[in-house]
């Protein structure tokens, strides 16, 4: 008997042998095919999928280098990027995929949660296209499309537990089906994502020659590996508040407190190098970490207790920005061992914002026909959850 692994990649060959030998499929397939396309923050991504998941075609245009010099996102700046590239991706996209706009089977879109002047670009931009080219809109909720792309890569069956971190939202849910979705617990204030850049931006890490070209969090995570977490004793937020809900303001007001401290010891200005930033990085980690595991653990046992996972070989998915993050995933690994789920973390290109895991929600609403609506419905967008 062939594992549902070796069933999707021999399912996989026959497609692409398939496509060799009908001149009239190209790289589709055969198959129904949906343009994905994602602006919900600073990155403008498209990407074609047929039904099996496999990528066709995919842009992405990253904004990252943009923001590192003006300190931190824009919403003005971002929306200027998203309008000057959002064509130009795509249209590469369709064209590395091969595939004409007229064989689309549809068009799916983030329509929130986001920055709205972001969010704005993709949907007015998506409407005109489906409207010349008569397809169908699948409005995406971008969070979901996160917890869903792990299904792309592998058989995940519903229901499983998933925790979604980034730059803009944290939350954990538990996923019944494509858009049934219990929520657990959701970040009351900051995102883990916002925090690390915040920090790293008062740390002035892109003056640090190893961070000039990172983003905040990506420079948090590299300077601490040499750092001493235990040099600095952040509290873990929420350790009284009997919920799965996140908070990272108090910390962050917590470890701006200790730099300007550390700042007064060693004489220097704001916007001068710590010589103990390496520590502070690593501090902030284990923080952050550790808060994300312990609501999580909840999360675990309050499913388990009202049966909302399966007995056997319940799953743990780790999504969104923040789950590139290496201590972060070996700390949910840890929570995961012990409760004993299985810890599933899509590769790091998947779990940043791109338009393949749009796509892939549309996919998995297109099977189902749920929330396919006709070219000429008008959408709203939606920044917040």
């Amino acid at each position: 008997m062939f594992t549902p692994q070796v069933k999707l990649v021999h399912r996989l060959l026959q497609l692409r042998q398939s496509a060799r030998s009908s001149p009239s499929c190209g790289k589709a397939a055969c198959s129904r095919l949906v343009l994905g396309i994602e602006s919900s923050c600073d990155e403008t991504g498209a990407a074609v999928l047929d039904e099996t998941g496999l990528i066709l075609g995919e842009s992405l245009h990253s904004q990252k280098e943009v923001h590192l010099r003006t300190g931190g996102i824009i919403p003005t700046v971002a929306q200027q990027l998203h309008r000057d590239n959002i064509e130009r991706v795509v249209q590469e996209a369709l064209e590395r995929s091969g595939v004409d706009p007229g064989k689309l089977s549809a068009v799916a879109t983030t329509v929130k949660p986001g920055l709205g002047l972001s969010l704005g670009v993709g949907l007015e931009f998506s409407q005109r296209f489906v409207r010349q080219h008569g397809k169908p809109f699948i409005p995406i909720h971008h969070m979901e499309a996160h917890a869903l792309t792990v299904r792309m890569l592998q058989p995940v069956a519903f229901p499983f537990l998933v925790l979604l971190v980034s730059g803009g939202h944290s939350l954990l849910a538990v996923a019944r089906g494509v858009d049934d979705f219990v929520l657990l617990g959701h970040t009351l204030d900051e995102a883990p994502g916002d925090t690390l850049d915040k920090v790293a931006r008062r740390l002035s890490l892109t003056k640090h020659p190893q961070c000039s070209t990172l983003s905040g969090g990506q420079a948090i995570e590299l300077l601490a590996k040499d750092g001493d977490r235990k040099r600095f004793s952040f509290r873990t937020p929420m350790g009284q508040t009997y919920d799965c809900c996140f908070s990272f303001a108090g910390l962050r007001n917590n470890i701006t407190m200790t730099i300007m401290k550390e700042e007064e010891k060693e004489g220097i200005k704001q916007g001068t190098l710590l010589s103990s930033v390496n520590d502070i990085a690593a501090a902030t980690q284990h923080t952050v970490a550790c808060h994300l595991a312990k609501r999580t653990h909840r999360a675990i046992l309050f499913c388990k207790a009202n049966g909302m996972l399966p007995s056997s070989s319940p799953t743990l998915v780790l999504s969104g920005g923040v789950a590139s993050n290496q201590y972060i995933r070996k700390a949910l690994t840890v929570i995961s061992e012990l409760t004993g789920l299985h810890l599933l973390c899509p590769p790091a290109k998947f779990c940043t914002d791109n338009g393949v895991m749009i796509a892939w929600n549309g996919v998995e609403r297109l099977r189902e026909g749920k929330g396919i609506l006709p070219p000429n419905v008008d959408v709203c967008y939606e920044p917040k959850t």
